[in-house]
């Protein structure tokens, strides 16, 4: 008798190895690509030349990083080794976030005075859009910005939980989500807070405090979503899940680029989902982040990335196969 109970018990146990196996495979992915290598950091907090006060966004135009010195209330640009070149915004800028270059113009989304400023890439202002409020074409605290080849904008509008879809001269053409509705099902928001679009018009946002990406085709279709198991709303420190998304980027090959805030790192993925590597650690060491919050890719292939609580950008380098 005793035998037997010990066979059932061990049975038991067996299956739910093995099931526990399975699902550990099914939900948390390998690496597929070689890592990461840390090449340098610059800054450090302050409010001098090449400080920083909460970095919070950063893009990237032939050999110029600009990046959001969101405290600071201004934009810094760097050359690409973290050589300081000049500042600008002070005069105009609440908080600005996530940035977007297209051509030859620097979008800013200013997440305290409810606008999306425009400035020349040597920092003259040009325009604004929008306004405060939830009204189509209004914004509460937008996040990030996105610009397709024709011009239109795409906006992560924060505390109205929704993506706008405007034209290049903010008139309103539609959104994703419900404005101010909470929610994980596909194609809703937990807190927008990036948006970038792919080489063939996909659109991907930073479904922040959901942990998770989600994708929109060209037709503005769901076209899906990934970060932990179903993408609905769980968080942890797993290849491929998520502990609030800031942070969004597409390379010259499709490839997407999330910066993990409470996870401090960078992940990245396939045009589709499917998880590649990701690099970085929690620290304050060479290679290592107090919250990692945007990230932008140069031509070359490098990545830079804001880390936030250690007022830092730093550069990295895919390492060798």
């Amino acid at each position: 008798m005793r035998r037997k109970l010990l066979k059932v018990v061990g049975g038991v146990l067996l299956f739910l190895a093995v099931s526990l196996a399975g699902g550990w495979l099914a939900f948390v992915p390998s690496a597929v690509e070689p890592g990461y290598e840390f090449v340098m950091a610059w800054g450090g907090p302050g409010d001098g030349p090449g400080r920083f006060n909460d970095p919070t966004g950063i893009a990237i135009a032939g050999s110029e990083v600009f990046v959001s010195d969101a405290r600071n209330r201004r934009i810094q640009v760097f050359d690409l080794d973290g050589a300081f070149k000049r500042a600008f915004g002070e005069d105009r800028l609440g908080r600005p976030m996530n940035l977007t270059i297209a051509k030859g113009e620097l979008y800013v989304a200013d997440y305290r005075n409810d606008r999306i400023e425009v400035f020349s890439l040597d920092g003259e202002y040009i325009r604004g859009l929008g306004t405060g409020g939830g009204g189509p074409g209004e914004f509460n605290a937008p996040g990030g910005i996105a610009v397709a080849p024709g011009g239109d904008l795409y906006v992560a509008d924060f505390y109205n939980q929704r993506v706008q879809h405007l034209r290049a001269d903010g008139g309103y053409v539609g959104q994703w989500g419900t404005t101010g509705e909470v929610t994980a099902r596909a194609g809703g928001f937990n807190y927008p807070t990036a948006v970038a679009l792919g080489r063939d018009g996909t659109l991907y946002v930073a479904d922040g405090y959901n942990d998770r990406v989600q994708a929109f085709a060209p037709d503005g279709s769901f076209a899906g979503k990934w970060g932990g198991p179903f993408a609905a709303n769980i968080y942890g420190p797993f290849n491929g899940w998520f502990a609030t998304v800031t942070g969004i980027a597409v390379d010259g090959e499709g490839d997407v680029y999330v910066a993990d805030f409470y996870n401090h790192r960078i992940q990245k993925f396939t045009a589709d989902g499917d998880f590649l590597t990701a690099f970085g650690a929690p620290g304050q060491g060479a290679g290592e982040f107090n919250y990692a919050i945007a990230v932008a890719i140069a031509p070359d292939g490098a990545v830079f990335a804001a880390d936030f609580g250690n007022n830092r950008i730093q550069k990295w380098r895919a390492g060798p196969e």
